[in-house]
């Protein structure tokens, strides 16, 4: 069993932060790129399959920055 050491914490707290980060700007732009606010358009408008978009983009973000990070 491997020890857990001071590197590699570290390293585990660097990629974590690195993959938030990109987490969070993807979304940002997102945000940005489309004509409507997503976040109204699922809470006040209730458009359930845009939340169901939207989950399956985070999703997807999710493996490809985990994969990508490994």
């Amino acid at each position: 069993m491997n020890e857990l050491t001071l590197p590699h914490i570290l390293s585990s707290l660097v990629y974590g932060i690195l993959g938030l980060v990109l987490f969070f700007s993807t979304l940002f732009i997102m945000e940005k790129m489309t004509p409507y606010s997503l976040e109204k358009k699922i809470t006040e408008e209730g458009n359930i399959a845009l939340g169901i978009v939207i989950a399956a983009i985070i999703i997807s973000l999710g493996l490809i920055y985990a994969t990508a990070i490994r």
